[in-house]
């Protein structure tokens, strides 16, 4: 293993970092001192997971980065749902419904069991950001695969402010078939929550742009382009939007549609 940003050996300062770690509450990962993961499947890929059970979260996310001919010809499994986006670079995607060549902001969603690959076909490198967790099922209802691009959806304005704005993914709002969905909220400098959110759903979220000051717990954290958070169930949430130039955006997820289970 090794650093995820190429930093090894000693270091002239004294070591620190922004990260930290409050397992079944929340975790702010900076890139920093993130590892490399070897995980069979993935070819010419640097791999690195982020959100897991091991902190608290229901579901996995994985940062990819694949080289020239990366690629990974079975992700999901059993039972797991699978979404992919790509953060920058292209990829060929496909699975048993659908196959597409995604390009920066493209993003396949494949319901329970639906395996689905990805390839970079490309000289460059492609980065990629990979959610998979297990489907909660209800008789009579499912999923369905969903590809598309970020760019192509609207703006819609968060909660009725003016400078704050989301993008829903997944048709999940009205289809209960979906027990998830992704988004990206965008929080133009200064923008903030209307109030701070708590709530049964689990969030893992990777900041596109811009920096905030992020309310997790009991706690204002600084967070900025290239951190992964994680919220567990019930931890108090918000954030403004900082900085002088560049908004804030983060992808993040959310289950959704299903009752408590006792």
């Amino acid at each position: 293993m090794s650093y995820l940003n190429g930093q090894i050996g000693y270091r002239e300062e004294l070591l620190s970092t922004r990260s930290v770690v409050r397992k079944g509450n929340f975790v702010l990962l900076e890139p920093d001192g993130l590892v490399k993961n070897s995980i069979p499947g993935y070819v010419n890929c640097d791999v690195t997971i982020m959100g897991s059970p091991e902190m608290g979260a229901s579901f996995a996310d994985y940062l990819v980065t694949a080289h020239a001919g990366g690629k990974n010809e079975s992700l999901g499994g059993e039972g797991l749902e699978t979404f992919l986006y790509v953060i920058e670079g292209e990829v060929a995607v496909k699975n048993a419904d659908k196959e597409a060549v995604l390009t920066e902001g493209g993003y396949i969603y494949s319901p329970e069991s639906n395996l689905v690959s990805f390839e970079n076909k490309t000289g460059a490198d492609a980065k990629l950001y990979v959610y998979k967790r297990r489907y909660a099922k209800l008789e009579g209802l499912k999923a369905y695969t969903v590809v598309g691009n970020a760019n192509d959806l609207p703006w819609i304005p968060y909660e009725g402010m003016e400078n704050c704005f989301v993008k829903d993914f997944l048709p999940a709002a009205g289809d209960f078939g979906f027990d998830m969905n992704m988004h990206i909220l965008k929080f133009n400098l200064g923008a903030s929550h209307g109030y701070i959110e708590t709530h049964v759903q689990e969030h893992g979220m990777y900041f596109l742009t811009g920096k905030a000051m992020y309310r997790l717990d009991d706690e204002w954290i600084p967070v900025k382009k290239g951190d992964y958070v994680f919220m567990d169930a019930y931890c108090p949430q918000a954030c403004y939007g900082v900085g002088r130039e560049e908004d804030l955006t983060y992808i993040y997820s959310k289950d959704c549609n299903r009752d408590v289970v006792l």
